[in-house]
């Protein structure tokens, strides 16, 4: 689990983040959720240690933030899975080559254990077929489940994405919200998803975190979005055109 407290952040005297305080719960899916400039990505680079607050605490699993030593952090940031909105995966290396790049960059395993635990993700993801392959010969989701492969290589307590459906049909969309899910609970992760995706926010949001304007406007699941009275959080949800149609059936 990870519990936010009182969190603030700030940039050239623009306040970002205002007095939040969260809790991302292990083994659910946990989304932020939120208008552009809503404070959203700033909030998942604090967590990942990207952005030190000016105020407040971030504690993971009963150890706060402002308590660790750099041996703490180090070992912290190993246990920290990471899906980014573009893949970001190696051009010249193949889908082996990418999820084994972790192990052999932060742990001292020999490289036939390294193959193994690459090989065990990559079937995880139902890519085994494609393990010799290239980036570029993959498609937008097989790119995608390579990157979730990449993530839980390292067997993380955490697993962040930053919205991991951008640039997929809603058809791929689907497959991968399920497979993060799946693979959420499988592992007990404590996974924290940046998204806009309001079809991944009723799929797979057993948490839900909305921001508005740097401040924490609502939280609850998605089945709760449907009997709020925020009116806020509803009109953010039903700006799609497709949630418009079923909230005219309810």
């Amino acid at each position: 689990m990870i519990e936010v407290k009182s969190l603030i952040k700030s940039f050239d005297g623009n306040l970002i983040l205002n007095n939040i305080s969260t809790k991302f719960v292990q083994g659910k899916t946990n989304l932020i959720i939120g208008q552009s400039g809503s404070g959203k990505t700033v909030l998942l680079k604090c967590l990942l240690g990207l952005h030190s607050p000016d105020k407040g605490e971030i504690i993971f699993d009963g150890v706060s933030n402002k308590n660790m030593d750099e041996a703490q952090k180090t070992l912290l940031r190993r246990e920290m899975g990471m899906v980014f909105q573009g893949s970001a995966l190696f051009d010249s290396m193949t889908v082996l080559e990418n999820v084994m790049f972790p192990l052999k960059m932060l742990t001292k395993k020999k490289d036939n254990e390294i193959i193994e635990r690459a090989k065990n993700a990559i079937n995880r993801v139902e890519l085994d077929k494609a393990i010799q392959k290239l980036p570029s010969e993959l498609s937008g989701g097989m790119q995608k489940r390579v990157a979730i492969a990449r993530a839980i290589v390292m067997n993380p307590k955490y697993l962040f994405c930053d919205e991991p459906n951008s640039g997929l049909d809603p058809k791929t969309a689907i497959v991968i919200d399920n497979l993060i899910q799946e693979i959420t609970k499988e592992y007990n992760i404590t996974t924290v998803i940046n998204s806009h995706d309001m079809n991944s926010v009723m799929e797979i949001g057993e948490k839900i975190i909305f921001l508005e304007n740097g401040t924490k406007n609502w939280e609850g699941s998605n089945k709760e979005i449907f009997s709020t009275k925020n009116k806020s959080i509803t009109d953010f949800v039903y700006s799609s055109e497709l949630l418009k149609k079923v909230k005219r059936f309810l």
